[in-house]
């Protein structure tokens, strides 16, 4: 587990009941701080970093300098929980059909936003990532 000044940052749909089960389970995952797409501070900070506010799953590394979105970021958080390659490269190849089946269930309103790529980490957004873990000061509570 890393300190939290440091810990990668999932922002995720927090309307969506089963992302926010995900959520919770990966905060055990490599010290993973979850913060809900919906937080005051979410959209500053993809401002800062995409110049828009895509609505998507997005894993930020700061150790790294990398911002994973999309199927980039379902891989990823696969790739660290432990799953064998096949199962990081399922979940990318079928993270529309995934998000869809999910966004259905949930009865989310919106299809998420096609950023599917591993970026890199602009200065603005890396200065705005402190205000995102004070957004995920409680675990995310799952939506019944």
């Amino acid at each position: 587990m890393v300190d939290d000044t440091t810990a990668p940052v999932l922002i995720f749909d927090g309307d969506c009941p089963y992302c926010s089960i995900a959520a919770v389970a990966l905060r055990r995952l490599d010290g993973v701080v979850a913060v809900p797409w919906e937080a005051d501070p979410v959209g500053p900070f993809l401002d800062a970093q995409f110049g828009a506010r895509p609505f998507a799953m997005v894993l930020v590394d700061p150790r790294e300098g990398r911002v994973y979105a999309g199927r980039a970021a379902a891989e990823e958080l696969a790739t660290r929980a432990g799953t064998p390659g096949i199962v990081g490269g399922l979940v990318r190849d079928n993270y529309d059909r995934i998000a869809d089946v999910v966004g259905t269930l949930s009865g989310r309103g919106r299809d998420p936003d096609d950023y599917h790529e591993v970026y890199p980490l602009t200065d603005d957004a890396r200065g705005r990532i402190d205000e995102l873990r004070a957004a995920a000061s409680d675990p995310p509570e799952p939506t019944p």
